[in-house]
């Protein structure tokens, strides 16, 4: 439970449902936590949210320190991307080690049987006997999902598609998603605030951030200077031709696309289009530069099958906020493809997630390679 109105509704919902339901929130940052985010994920307003929603529901509640693990699978993560020239992803990797990672261990040391979160997403299973959906009241069904060996689940985008979060959650595991329940994938955002106010609970018109957690100011470079993860070195800006253009004060400061703050004046505007970590250099171009047909991902994880043996279509998001373009997705060694755009895109950003759909189905994912 994050203190916002998601998380809210979705134990209020659950309990309608017939569930006994144990609140927890995940404390993730140290004793620094007020400093970084007062307000966002384990700040001291969100804990007293969660508390305040628990107590109104008259379910138990637990704040549970996992701040070494965030320590080492997200942050560490987050500042060693930037170092090696990618652009790091970290709720994708928050979901998976965190929220449906130790979650899952603190579920199993609580005796609870599955866990549930706020997120905009649905799990649905397909087994021999076709595709039925995930239940989402405490019906027999449950604890089919726990035993069932002739089963995959699978993971669909939430109902609302402005909301859905399913391209966070791509790589979570088989026995992961087998233990999860999403009450808010069949909602809406209105829905969701509306059972909230239903309940009468105090985070039905909280305002949500669009930030991530621990950077609450959006700014990545500040952060990971603030936390002395990265210190400034210098090094060359330059052309496409290698070109020295200017000096930087460090690759982690930049991403893919970027054409603000790069403190070099040119004929035209340029952008940066590489980001070489090898040898110190951040590369720029004109705007055609940033446009790519083809990329490989590699660590794929999917759903509806173990491995992908033949080329499939599917439409590909390079990111959160990308609306998807049709592709062909084609295997190579390695649990690795090569991703041929039928449409250019702009701004292909090794260290992001690439996620594959076909409709509504998340069929999986990987992680974009320089």
């Amino acid at each position: 439970m994050s203190g916002g109105v998601d998380s809210s509704a979705t134990a209020a919902l659950l309990i309608e449902q017939g569930f006994d339901v144990i609140g927890i929130t995940l404390k993730l940052w140290p004793q620094d936590c007020v400093n970084r985010a007062e307000d966002k994920c384990c700040g001291p307003q969100a804990v007293t949210d969660a508390r305040s929603v628990c107590h109104k529901l008259d379910i138990p509640y637990y704040l549970v320190d996992e701040s070494a693990d965030f320590q080492k699978h997200v942050i560490q993560y987050f500042a060693d991307e930037y170092k090696a020239g990618r652009t790091p992803n970290p709720c994708v990797m928050c979901n998976q080690n965190l929220k449906f990672g130790r979650l899952i261990d603190r579920a199993d040391q609580l005796g609870a049987e599955f866990i549930a979160t706020g997120h905009f997403a649905r799990v649905e299973k397909a087994g021999s006997s076709g595709r039925e959906s995930a239940p989402s009241s405490l019906t027999d069904n449950n604890q089919s999902r726990l035993t069932s060996t002739a089963t995959r689940y699978l993971l669909k985008r939430g109902k609302d598609l402005r909301k859905d979060q399913s391209y966070f959650l791509f790589s979570l595991r088989q026995d992961q998603l087998a233990r999860v329940i999403f009450p808010l994938g069949e909602k809406t955002k209105s829905d969701t605030r509306e059972v909230a106010r239903h309940c009468n609970l105090k985070t039905a018109d909280k305002e949500e951030s669009m930030e991530i957690c621990f950077v609450p100011d959006n700014n990545y470079g500040g952060f990971l200077q603030s936390a002395n993860l990265v210190q400034k070195h210098r090094g060359e800006i330059v052309d496409l031709h290698g070109h020295v253009l200017g000096q930087h004060d460090g690759i982690e400061f930049y991403t893919i696309g970027q054409r603000k703050g790069l403190g070099i004046t040119t004929a035209k505007p340029v952008y940066v289009v590489e980001l070489d970590a090898e040898n110190n250099r951040v590369v720029v171009g004109d705007d055609s530069a940033l446009d790519r047909d083809e990329f490989v991902a590699d660590r794929c994880n999917w759903h509806p099958f173990e491995t992908l043996t033949e080329p499939i279509e599917v439409l590909a998001k390079i990111r959160y906020n990308h609306p998807g373009t049709p592709a062909t997705v084609t295997p190579l060694e390695n649990n690795t493809v090569r991703v041929k755009l039928h449409v250019p895109q702009r701004a292909i950003t090794p260290g992001q997630a690439a996620v594959f759909y076909q409709d509504d189905l998340v069929v999986g994912g990987g992680w974009i390679r320089r």
